[in-house]
């Protein structure tokens, strides 16, 4: 599905269209947690506060292990 990216007051935004939103089960005024994938795409998950702590943590142990993941990763 093609959406595009439309400017909504002083923001950007996307539209989705209805049916996209029932197959989603989405509700308006719901929250999504965007997580950018390599490549350039990204995941929209419906929010979860634990989900978003657990990110967090993820974070700050890629961060400090940074270079011990760079030689696993080889």
């Amino acid at each position: 599905m093609k959406l595009e990216v439309k400017k909504i007051g002083n923001s950007d935004g996307l539209i989705l269209p209805r049916e996209l939103m029932q197959r989603l089960d989405l509700k308006r005024g719901q929250q999504l947690h965007v997580t950018e994938l390599a490549g350039g795409g990204f995941q929209a998950l419906p929010y979860d506060p634990d989900f978003e702590k657990t990110m967090q943590i993820a974070d700050g142990i890629m961060d400090e292990y940074r270079d011990t993941l760079a030689v696993l990763a080889k």
